[in-house]
């Protein structure tokens, strides 16, 4: 089996300089290739890909902005590989990851995989709060990319492993952003593909994003998942109504709590009160504790916002998901 990483690169030299550092101390020991996609950057990253052409076995293409899945399926197309891995380009890849996902397919053979995220010592208190935010059993982590416990597992695009003959016959990712990866998931098991986390092969997952940015990604997330359940109303799920239903909850808390009933408020306080003790024990800082809080609220509220938005405009107004959000599809 000869793996190919689909790296996709957006106005993000130095990430991929950091990604291919790591990579170039993996300690698999098999020839494997990676295939770069500038997508249309302004501040390309072809310096940094040449200064480790001696390192790694490594191939770099420029083409016109079109989007993270459509440069992973370009990737695929122009890839050697017939597995082929792909990793959005702000991780950082620990070296045994390849032997991991080595071990894990001459086990037990799937066509497609996930893997979790992690953070580094070395990240910000922000991006460790946000970490926590989106990988916790205590907010959604063990829905989006930390857990097979709950239904089938999606494997997300950070971190995920696609065979050759998979990507061809469901044509890869589809247009839509964020939402490519259930997406993409959804359409292989009605192909008939398996699906399956694979829990050592993690990757450390950068997120250089700040509060803003986060918000405006969690948004989108929210605004997407409506029209993945208008597209497959067979894998439509309570748990996705849950940020909602917690903002919603929080609101009328609210109001209850200023005409004399506190009772509600204190569940939302416990629940607030275990995900900073959690946080606080699991990165060893209060500070990063309190800002997991803060990230919380941020991914409920813009989660929540997003997907009552959609809901109510896709799903019950059956208004064309393309018009009413056209920042969530690219034109290829």
């Amino acid at each position: 089996m000869f793996f190919s990483l689909i790296i996709p690169v957006f106005n993000r030299p130095d990430e991929i300089d950091e990604l291919l550092e790591s990579l170039s101390v993996s300690d698999f020991n098999k020839d494997f290739e990676i295939v770069v996609i500038e997508d249309g950057s302004t501040i390309p990253c072809k310096h940094i890909v040449d200064a480790y052409q001696n390192k790694l076995n490594i191939t770099y293409f420029f083409k016109p902005n079109s989007g993270p899945g459509d440069s992973r399926n370009f990737g695929m197309r122009h890839a050697k590989g017939d597995y082929f891995i792909i990793f959005d380009s702000d991780c950082i890849i620990p070296k045994q990851y390849l032997t991991e996902v080595s071990k894990a397919l001459k086990a037990n053979y799937v066509d497609c995989f996930g893997g979790p995220d992690k953070a580094l010592d070395s990240f910000s208190d922000v991006q460790k709060a946000i970490n926590f935010a989106m990988t916790s059993f205590l907010t959604t982590g063990g829905i989006r990319g930390g857990s097979e416990k709950i239904d089938k597992f999606q494997p997300r695009s950070f971190n995920m492993g696609i065979s050759k003959k998979a990507f061809e016959e469901s044509q890869g990712f589809g247009n839509i952003h964020p939402g490519e990866d259930p997406d993409l998931s959804i359409r292989l098991w009605n192909i008939g593909f398996e699906t399956r986390l694979f829990p050592l092969a993690y990757v450390y997952h950068k997120r250089r994003i700040d509060w803003s940015k986060f918000y405006k990604q969690v948004n989108k997330f929210g605004k997407a998942r409506p029209i993945l359940n208008t597209w497959y109303p067979k894998y439509n799920k309570l748990t996705f109504f849950f940020p909602t239903v917690f903002l919603l909850g929080f609101i009328v808390s609210t109001i209850i709590l200023l005409l004399g009933f506190p009772f509600l408020i204190y569940a939302y306080g416990l629940y607030f009160l275990l995900l900073f003790i959690t946080s606080t024990a699991s990165n060893k800082s209060l500070k990063i504790g309190i800002l997991s809080v803060i990230a919380l609220l941020i991914q409920f509220y813009g989660y929540g916002i997003g997907f009552l938005k959609s809901f109510i405009l896709v799903q019950i107004l059956k208004r064309k998901p393309q018009e009413v959000f056209p920042e969530l599809f690219f034109k290829n």
